[in-house]
């Protein structure tokens, strides 16, 4: 995540672990049209006069069958150019083509039955690299009736991601365990480590030809006018959480014609490109595993891991150095270990979960607790194909340093800074190091700012917690600056990433009365925000969960790192 190569305020995703090669050949086969790849006719939008496609809705085989059952939802896949470029209103036509994978939940009434919608509602629930088709069932569940009613609700798999074809992956092997320990404890560990991300970013390269060089987040914008322009409307609402907000930043600065109501949630900073982005989110993301710790002391009639923050971390790091001895089941290692842990900076639904599995290893009273725990909540071999994907885009939305020097500068601050999570951040990231698609100007989204194109007085609705790891707050702040026309929602003392629709009364009545109407909070000018809205609970320290904690603990699982 680089703009320059020296460390500043900003925000980004990627510290987190949240689907075959494609030869380049398979880029120019999929220019063939097939059955639900949206086939053309003859109808135009104006934009440089491309034809719009035909969407064929079908049967969503690949999602959870229950969740589809429940919300009716389809399946189509939108074929698009793999060169996206616009120019004085021009799109660019090429013969090369990919596949975006799309879900529907449609419209319907509150007796359930079918409903003639009025609206289109786009979803994406961040990454970079995360697939979003599911995500559109869960936020349609979310809705209250009267915008079941009123909206198709819409996901898709971005390009390179998910079932969107060619995905992108580069080392099926790459999170097989035991993955060496994130810090290294010599200049030759480092090497290794070095070698390690030099060699992934090589196999991508060697496995996915042409493709890398179009996965910028400026493609996915311009891909999902495309989208809109299928389903045959003139503009399209959003919902974007996480990275997410970038993706949607962009499309209103690309298209503000085309733009509605946007929703933006965990907002990424817009001046801060990935590189130095991540350098903030390590200490963002130590600050909220600090509250993790916090919370497991005091409840340490529970857990019995320590009274206090300081002795839950302690004894957070004994496990870790054991493990480096010993992985847990002969799988866990202190990465995986890291990795399973990770999720707790992003949601305080799974701290129940997580402070019993290490506890439960403290105390031996269940020697397969932190290998459950890793299964449930860290990296496998599985998540290789999204993890290539956020790489893909990442490493071209901006410059990256390619002098190891400079990394091992950053990464000697953020271990000093965010002991658990900074080198596990530097080396997630290493790959942008040596990537072998060529890196773009980082894309400056809003009027504000100095960009050159996009509507500042756009009314876009920015929401965020205070606590949030992945994101800091201050990007929220910061996007607003680049858009006058925005209102931010403050979730004051917010524990979690992504805050739209997750059971805060006042956040959700901002969120549905802004989609329902267009109605936003007041503006209460200044640097304060717009509407503020108290935190719910923390989460109790018991097991099993209630049906919505455990539902809140699966948002986890869904949003991009």
């Amino acid at each position: 995540m680089i703009g320059s190569i020296t460390e500043g305020e900003g925000c980004a995703v990627g510290a987190k672990g949240v689907p075959a090669a494609v030869p380049a050949a398979l880029l120019l086969a999929l220019a063939a049209p097939a059955q639900g790849a949206g086939a053309a006719d003859a109808e135009g939008d104006g934009a440089g006069g491309e034809r719009r496609a035909v969407l064929e809705w079908g049967a969503c085989d690949d999602l959870t069958a229950e969740k589809v059952e429940e919300t009716g939802a389809d399946c189509a896949e939108l074929e698009v150019p793999l060169e996206t470029e616009r120019s004085d209103g021009a799109d660019t036509r090429a013969a090369e083509t990919v596949r975006l994978a799309l879900s529907r939940v449609p419209a319907r009434g509150a007796d359930g039955e079918a409903a003639e919608a009025s609206r289109v509602l786009l979803v994406n629930p961040g990454g970079p690299g995360s697939a979003g088709r599911e995500w559109a069932l869960r936020i349609a569940e979310q809705l209250p009736d009267d915008l079941r009613e009123q909206y198709d609700v819409i996901g898709f798999d971005p390009r390179g991601a998910g079932a969107s074809s060619p995905a992108v992956t580069c080392d099926g092997s790459y999170f097989d365990p035991v993955r060496p320990d994130t810090v290294p404890a010599s200049r030759a560990d480092e090497r290794a480590l070095r070698e390690r991300t030099r060699g992934y970013a090589e196999a991508c390269g060697e496995r996915n030809a042409g493709l890398l060089d179009h996965m910028r987040t400026e493609d996915s914008a311009h891909d999902i006018d495309r989208i809109r322009r299928a389903l045959g409307e003139n503009t399209i609402d959003y919902l974007g959480y996480s990275y997410g907000t970038y993706l949607g930043a962009a499309y209103a600065t690309l298209y503000p014609e085309r733009t509605g109501r946007l929703v933006l949630d965990s907002v990424v900073h817009p001046g801060r490109p990935w590189y130095e982005s991540n350098l903030r989110q390590s200490r963002a993301l130590d600050e909220a595993l600090r509250n993790f710790f916090d919370w497991t002391g005091r409840h340490d009639d529970v857990y019995g891991l320590g009274a206090d923050a300081d002795a839950v971390e302690k004894a957070y790091f004994r496990v870790r150095e054991e493990l480096a001895e010993e992985p847990a089941g002969g799988v866990v290692g202190p990465t995986e270990y890291e990795n399973a842990f990770m999720p707790a900076a992003y949601a305080s639904a799974v701290w129940p979960r997580l402070a019993e599995a290490l506890s439960d290893h403290v105390s031996g009273e269940d020697g397969a607790a932190l290998v459950d725990a890793s299964e449930r909540f860290g990296e496998g071999p599985d998540d290789e194909p999204g993890y290539a994907a956020y790489l893909a885009t990442q490493c071209t939305d901006s410059p990256w340093p390619s002098a190891w020097p400079v990394w091992r500068d950053a990464a000697g601050r953020s271990a000093a800074e965010a002991p658990v999570t900074g080198w596990n951040n530097i080396w997630y990231n290493a790959p942008c190091a040596t990537w072998p698609a060529e890196a773009g100007a980082w894309l400056n989204v809003g009027a504000a700012a100095g960009a050159e194109r996009g509507a500042g007085d756009q009314g876009l609705l920015l929401v965020h917690a205070t606590e949030d790891g992945p994101t800091p707050v201050e990007g929220a702040y910061a996007l607003r600056d680049r858009f006058p026309g925005a209102r931010l929602v403050i979730e004051d003392g917010g524990l979690s990433h992504g805050v739209s629709l997750a059971g805060n009364a006042c956040v959700d009545e901002a969120v549905t009365g802004y989609l329902r109407d267009g109605t936003l909070p007041y503006d209460a000018a200044g640097r304060s925000a717009d509407l503020v809205c108290e935190a719910g609970p923390e989460p109790e320290a018991k097991l099993p969960q209630s049906a919505a904690e455990i539902d809140r603990e699966e948002r986890v699982r869904l949003i991009g790192p």
